[in-house]
């Protein structure tokens, strides 16, 4: 049995300006795969992310969700992607005037119609996956460059997405680790 693509990418261009990142890039990751980028710093990875999640427009071609062109999609079926989409960037991107448990909240206050309580009883589950039980009402200075990329986790998680993107997810866990995103 053939396995639906999840995402596909076609003919992508990458370019800041007139300067070329890469060119016609074609690939497929299917429901289910782990998907691995890797290479040296400075060659396209966190580039090819922001392409991948709405962050940057390609200079050329074009990121399908399933059937959908995100780039040609409307914005309304482009804000339907991205709620299905949960991201851990390279520093784990925390607020720095939140909580742990206030930076786990934010998207799922923001777009979901749970209760406090409810929002409060994600918080606690998501930090505990990521080993982070107890350490709620901390702040990101007050915790190390691990633990923030474990709440950056947590926070990609909230909201159960059906992609998870890591940018560099190697980094916080094993410094030898070659650059690397993966799906």
């Amino acid at each position: 049995m053939k396995k639906e693509a999840h995402i596909t990418v076609q003919d992508l261009t990458m370019a800041y300006g007139s300067f070329l990142i890469q060119k016609d890039l074609n690939f497929s990751i299917h429901r289910g795969d782990v998907f691995i980028i890797m290479g040296g710093s400075g060659c396209g990875k966190s580039t090819l992310l922001r392409h991948l999640v709405g962050l940057k427009s390609p200079s050329q071609g074009r990121v399908f969700y399933g059937d959908i062109s995100f780039w040609e999609a409307d914005p309304f079926e482009q804000d339907r992607i991205m709620r299905r989409i949960g991201i851990l960037y390279q520093s784990g991107a925390l607020w720095s005037s939140m909580t742990l448990a206030e930076n786990v909240a934010l998207p799922l206050q923001q777009y979901t119609n749970l209760t406090p309580p409810q929002i409060q009883e994600v918080v606690s589950l998501k930090l505990s996956l990521v080993g982070l039980s107890g350490f709620e009402e901390f702040y990101p200075s007050e915790i190390s460059g691990g633990m923030r990329k474990r709440a950056g986790l947590a926070r990609a998680m909230a909201m159960d997405p059906e992609i998870l993107f890591f940018d560099e997810p190697s980094r916080a866990w094993i410094p030898s680790a070659p650059d690397a995103w993966m799906i």
